[in-house]
Formats: structure tokens, C-alpha cells, sequence
């Protein structure tokens, strides 16, 4: 059976990202999913004189072996002030230091989602530029707006965003 990792660009313990990476690993059929969160993987922020006096710390190898041992990944990305948020960024910065094509090629379904109507499309598209060059293989990528107004109860209620993410999540499962 292909197992799979889902997760949060973020570390908020509400997160509207963390409900839709869910959701999204929900509709993936045939596999086991490894939902992750960056809380249980706490470091401190990168910085070189850090590295190079204490080495990569250990949560950072952790994660990266999520993903290494992972056949997929579905990321659902929080947008704060256009970019990533700092945890994801600052996990995706130590594992980058251990591994620069740290996404493996493993096939992935990247989203974000936020209450505004862009649905966190500008992280998207930073990530959409950056992750190829980082190993990043996006088969499917998906932009979720209007959170609280689309999304209950664990689910997309928006009957015609939800046949979208079905559709991404048909071709994730496809490139598995």
C-alpha cells in the first residue's frame, strides 16, 4: 500500500490549511495517510552561525524523513503577508541544508486556502516558482477561497469546488 503525508504550512492549532490538507488526504483512496504537524517538529530558527555550532537538529531530519519515506505529499499552504508562514519556512529552510532537492520528486498536491476570496493563491504561486527547484514534483495544485463560507463540518460544501479538489486529488492518486 503507497502511504502518504499530509500536512499544514503552519503552526496555528486551528488551522484552516491543516482541516483542507486533511480532507484533501480523505479523497485519496488505496493508501495510508501520515498526517503531520509542524508542532511536534519545533526548531529553533536557521541562521548559518546556529548550523555550523550545533549542527542540523534532529526535528529537521525527522521531517525530512517523512517526506523521504513517504510516496506522496499533500501541503496546504498559509499565506501570511503573501508568503509563507515562518515555521514553514524556517522547516523548510534546515531541511533544505540536509537535502536541496528536499521534495525527492515525490508527487504532490499543493494547496492553500485562506477566508479571503484569493484563497492563499500568492504563497501558492511563490511555491509553485520555488518547490521545482527544490525537488518539488506538483502534479496538482489547488486554491481554496472563501474558507469559513465554503468548508463545514470536515468537508467542502461548495458543491462546484469540491468536484475541482476531487478532480487534483484524482490526478495525486493517479502520479502515486
Amino acid at each position: 500500500m503507497k502511504k502518504i503525508i499530509a500536512f499544514a504550512g503552519t503552526n496555528s492549532k486551528t488551522s484552516i490549511n491543516k482541516e483542507l490538507a486533511i480532507y484533501a488526504s480523505s479523497l485519496v483512496e488505496d493508501v495510508s495517510v501520515d498526517i503531520l504537524d509542524l508542532n511536534d517538529f519545533e526548531l529553533p530558527i536557521y541562521g548559518i552561525d546556529l548550523e555550523n555550532e550545533k549542527g542540523i537538529p534532529d526535528n529537521a531530519k525527522t521531517f525530512l524523513a517523512h517526506i523521504k519515506s513517504s510516496d506522496g505529499i499533500i501541503l496546504s499552504l498559509a499565506e501570511h503577508n503573501g508568503a509563507y508562514a515562518t515555521v514553514f519556512k524556517n522547516i523548510f529552510d534546515w531541511m533544505s541544508r540536509i537535502d536541496g532537492k528536499l521534495w525527492s520528486e515525490k508527487p504532490m498536491l499543493l494547496m492553500a486556502t485562506s477566508p479571503g476570496a484569493r484563497g492563499g493563491a500568492t504563497v501558492l504561486d511563490v511555491a509553485k516558482g520555488r518547490f521545482p527547484f527544490m525537488g518539488g514534483n506538483i502534479v496538482a495544485d489547488f486554491s481554496f477561497p472563501s474558507f469559513f463560507d465554503n468548508f463545514s463540518d470536515g468537508k467542502i460544501t461548495n458543491t462546484e469546488l469540491n468536484t475541482v479538489l476531487k478532480n487534483k486529488a484524482k490526478t495525486f492518486t493517479e502520479a502515486l
